[in-house]
């Protein structure tokens, strides 16, 4: 059932996706060669705390697999839900990290690729894309429009690339993942009409090879099937009646490195 926000709402839901773009921007200034995704871990549950909230990820259950860490650390041909380790990035690396909080009760949730070095220009293309995708699915987010428009509009605009459709953006508030389901790919003008209130996360995964992944054994990384590099961005979004606000932000990141894109967008409309 899908979960209409009051302003209030909104509000404290806003003060979430700012200390998840915080915590990322937190993580930027550490991101280089020779780092391990434990070490982001550790620093990110270290400022989420002290910030007085809690990981939203951590210990979080999908059946009986219980996610371990802070973030979702996925590097190269890991798409999503990679479980951080103890081994070194290195030069040249994509490095996706997804994460969540949870202040005050709502849940603050956005992702976001990392070159690490410098990388290939076919992984800028990736990014660039994928980016690109994400803030074509965020117009549709409008009053009026479908579920459905918003997945055609990524789609469209990240065609040629593996648009990973087993995994897809979702609703948020008080809980992780909420209804509706929002997929990368989609039909114009079908899907459950987008009403003020709503509140979802976008959330392009795109492969510079096809679209099929499948499951580590550790029940949560899921990987391209091909082994191709995959890229994530993540935006919470809300819908106005007269528009959208991007709930979330990269800027806290891009104020300490330069992404791995070349796509300037507004944040509202």
């Amino acid at each position: 059932m899908v979960q209409l926000k009051s302003k209030r709402e909104i509000e404290r839901l806003r003060a979430s996706a700012d200390l998840v773009g915080r915590t990322l921007g937190e993580i930027a200034k550490h991101v280089e060669p020779g780092v391990t995704p434990l070490e982001l871990d550790a620093i990110a549950e270290d400022f989420i705390r002290t910030h007085d909230a809690e990981p939203a990820f951590k210990g979080h259950k999908a059946g009986s697999n219980v996610f371990p860490a802070t973030l979702c650390v996925s590097v190269n041909d890991a798409v999503v839900h990679g479980i951080p380790d103890d081994t070194p990035l290195r030069e040249g690396d994509l490095l996706s990290i997804d994460c969540g909080v949870v202040l005050d009760g709502f849940i603050g949730d956005s992702a976001y690729t990392f070159a690490i070095g410098e990388i290939s220009d076919a992984k800028k293309a990736l990014c660039n894309t994928t980016y690109r995708g994400l803030h074509a699915g965020i117009e549709q987010a409008r009053a009026g429009k479908r579920i459905g428009d918003i997945g055609h509009a990524v789609e469209s605009a990240c065609e040629g690339y593996g648009i990973v459709k087993a995994l897809c953006g979702h609703g948020v508030g008080r809980s992780l993942w909420e209804e509706p389901q929002v997929p990368n790919y989609g039909t114009p003008g079908t899907g459950r009409r987008i009403k003020p209130g709503l509140v979802i996360c976008i959330e392009p995964m795109i492969n510079i090879g096809d679209d099929e992944v499948t499951t580590d054994a550790d029940g949560w990384t899921v990987r391209t099937a091909d082994r191709t590099p995959s890229a994530h961005y993540e935006h919470m979004v809300a819908v106005h009646s007269d528009g959208y606000e991007i709930l979330s932000t990269f800027d806290y990141i891009e104020a300490v490195r330069t992404p791995p894109y070349q796509l300037t967008v507004s944040e509202s409309a």
